[in-house]
């Protein structure tokens, strides 16, 4: 009988670091004594982001368009953007989305819910929003501004703070990127 080979040898793999404050994390054997709060940082990422896809969801559902994914949602949203028509490739380069398929099928969902719309501009095939697909986005903003702006109540200092976080996210984005494709070339 072939024995199971012996899981990797490491001393803190179900420990928390040292320091006298445990970090927060969902992984705690993924914490680093180089940097616990990037674990804290992945953990509070993965919270936030299932609690943004749970608010657009909900958000594009009371202004009337329900049953549609996080990503859905965030396609019709770009499609809108600036009332210019898209590329697929565009569009998946943007939203840092790899695989072109899961955008395809968003689109091909929103086209038959009638809220986006295809043309050919030479071999190119772009998509807009149809002006219901802009109502619906109207009617998010306004409930988006009611719910969460509202709530937000964001001074001065709190916008700049959050500002800040958005840099910081596009540049923890880019060395996520790289590391990935260092993993990929392992």
């Amino acid at each position: 009988m072939a024995k199971k080979p012996a899981p990797p040898a490491s001393a803190a793999v179900n420990e928390a670091p040292s320091s006298g404050n445990a970090p927060i994390v969902s992984s705690a054997h993924l914490v680093s004594p180089r940097s616990a709060e990037m674990s804290e940082f992945e953990f509070g990422l993965i919270v936030a982001g299932n609690a943004f896809h749970r608010w657009i969801t909900h958000c594009m559902s009371a202004a009337g368009l329900k049953d549609l994914t996080p990503l859905d949602v965030l396609v019709l949203h770009h499609v809108t953007h600036r009332a210019r028509n898209k590329r697929l490739a565009d569009i998946c380069f943007i939203m840092n989305v790899e695989d072109t398929h899961l955008i395809n099928y968003a689109l091909k969902k929103l086209q038959n819910l009638g809220v986006v719309a295809s043309s050919k501009s030479g071999k190119d095939v772009t998509y807009a929003s149809t002006e219901t697909g802009r109502g619906f986005v109207a009617r998010y903003r306004e409930i988006r501004e009611s719910c969460l702006i509202n709530a937000l109540n964001a001074d001065d200092g709190l916008n700049r703070d959050i500002g800040e976080l958005a840099r910081l996210l596009r540049l923890l984005s880019g060395i996520y990127d790289q590391a990935a494709r260092s993993a990929a070339s392992l």
